[in-house]
């Protein structure tokens, strides 16, 4: 029987990429995944499509696992033979009971390793603009439990010691005790008057920072509705937030952006909103695969010698089509001497990789666009190739052949309907937790219609901004009942992005 393991890894304070490279490297190979509240969802699409994801989080009025449940939950698993990656927020080992759980895993003869992860301790003071030390203010500080009751009796927390003996004291878990915490601390001698800092799901789109004093920060808290999860600081680096404060300067600061495209394209426009401070929420509704029937590409490739002009239309496209040349045994040579035209920049990068240069590229990225440019290049009888979707366009064949040429149109790869989370899609609009939704072509926009299929549309995209890359596209929206609010004047990814900030969301 196979050998179970159990990783206790760290997931960070939120954001997700600040999980480490070996921590999503457990995610991508559990077999189980026990994950908590504060890691964040975004991290569980690395995880195989058959691993089993077991919610265990917990918050202050409720948890869905007792810790001892949980305990006995990775023993279990484990000693059935499989790989389990307990994702945790945080650090396992600071407040997060790894130390409980690696206990247990050990008086079971469980393998486990441990693999770190970025406290919110440090982080999330960070991502408000606070360093937990500095030169001028201390060089020192503390993290401390929030959630111990400073009244009890034989409490492990030295009030008497830290709350002069350190510079910066960080509490973890402590709104509940907010006002006994800055009690404590004013008894024993640290001033009225020091700063303090709530943040608030830090390193989220959520982040939120309220500033005060030991003396009237569980006042402002209260009025303020500030509650957990949130990270408290106490000390005089927090005067440095007006100066130091970035994360919430950025333009997508606070807003959460649905990325609809195919997971295989998602990843650029993904991270273009994470370096602009938004969060983007992956989503695809559309998803690439091979054609049914290989034989018209198959019959196209092992002819391109006799093509005046092969004409891309897409990134997929150009991928595809170079890798069935590759399986055919042929490579770039079989294009000597054919004229190529790409439509957009990213197309002609695409292709330029393959070391190719593209004789022709449309001011704007539509077909109507490339049937003017073409005309007068493309001359009665010359053959031309279209290597594109399935679901595509059939304007552009056309004009071409009214323009005398004989063109093939050839299924290089097909456009199909992902599948998704629909229900938790739906949850999310229904909460007002999405901001922006991302159309990047028609396909993507008829899916997410499919896919949500509510008969309440309107209302759950009631106050979103619904961002398209081009007027197809937003005609497309416009006959399913989805009202386009913004739209990329350049057609393209960049496009798109600029359309937005310049909306001003």
């Amino acid at each position: 029987m196979k050998t179970g393991i159990v990783y206790l890894v760290g997931a960070g304070p939120g954001d997700p990429g600040l999980i480490t490279k070996k921590g999503y490297q457990c995610i991508e190979k559990a077999d189980v995944i026990v994950y908590d509240r504060l890691a964040s969802p975004r991290l569980l699409t690395a995880a195989k499509p058959d691993a089993e994801l077991i919610y265990v989080g917990k918050s202050p009025d409720r948890h869905a696992m007792k810790q001892h449940e949980i305990n006995q939950l990775l023993v279990d698993k484990a000693r059935a033979g499989l790989v389990v990656t307990r994702l945790k927020g945080g650090d396992p080992f600071v407040f997060g009971r790894g130390g409980e759980e690696a206990e247990t895993l050990v008086e079971n003869n469980i393998k486990f390793e441990v693999v770190p992860g970025i406290t919110s301790a440090v982080a999330v003071p960070a991502y408000a603009g606070i360093p937990v030390t500095h030169r001028d203010a201390t060089s020192n500080f503390a993290v401390i439990t929030g959630n111990e009751d400073p009244t009890k009796e034989g409490s492990n927390i030295a009030w008497d010691k830290i709350a002069t003996g350190i510079g910066t004291l960080v509490f973890l878990m402590g709104m509940g005790n907010l006002h006994l915490i800055c009690e404590k601390l004013m008894q024993y001698g640290r001033p009225a008057d020091t700063p303090v800092a709530l943040v608030r799901w830090g390193t989220r789109p959520e982040q939120r920072t309220l500033v005060g004093t030991l003396e009237d920060i569980a006042e402002k808290a209260k009025q303020a509705e500030f509650k957990n999860p949130a990270v408290i600081v106490v000390g005089e680096v927090v005067n440095l937030r007006e100066k130091l404060s970035w994360f919430e300067k950025k333009p997508l600061y606070g807003k959460r952006v649905l990325v609809t495209r195919s997971r295989e394209q998602a990843s650029i426009l993904s991270r273009r909103i994470e370096e602009l401070g938004g969060e983007p929420w992956e989503f695809p509704t559309i998803r690439v695969a091979e054609p049914e029937d290989y034989g018209p590409l198959d019959k196209a490739l092992n002819q391109l010698s006799s093509y005046r002009w092969v004409v891309f239309t897409s990134v997929n496209g150009v991928k595809l089509f170079f890798k069935r040349l590759r399986t055919l045994n042929k490579d770039v040579r079989e294009l000597y001497g054919v004229k190529i035209c790409a439509i957009g920049p990213k197309t002609r990068e695409a292709l330029e990789n393959y070391g190719l240069l593209v004789d022709y590229v449309p001011g704007e990225y539509r077909a109507e666009q490339i049937i003017t440019g073409l005309e007068g290049k493309v001359q009665p009888g010359d053959r031309v190739l279209l290597p594109r979707a399935d679901i595509a366009r059939k304007i552009l064949p056309q004009a071409l052949a009214e323009m005398g040429a004989q063109v093939e149109d050839v299924v290089t790869y097909r456009t199909v309907l992902s599948t998704g989370n629909a229900g938790e899609l739906k949850e999310m609009l229904e909460r007002k937790e999405l901001h922006v939704l991302t159309f990047t072509s028609s396909s993507t926009v008829r899916n997410f219609v499919e896919l949500l299929a509510a008969d309440n549309l309107n209302e759950l995209l009631e106050g979103v901004t619904v961002a398209s890359i081009g007027p197809i596209t937003s005609s497309t929206a416009k006959e399913l009942g989805v009202k386009v609010t913004v739209e990329a004047e350049e057609y393209t990814i960049e496009g798109l992005v600029d359309a937005i900030l310049k909306s001003n969301i």
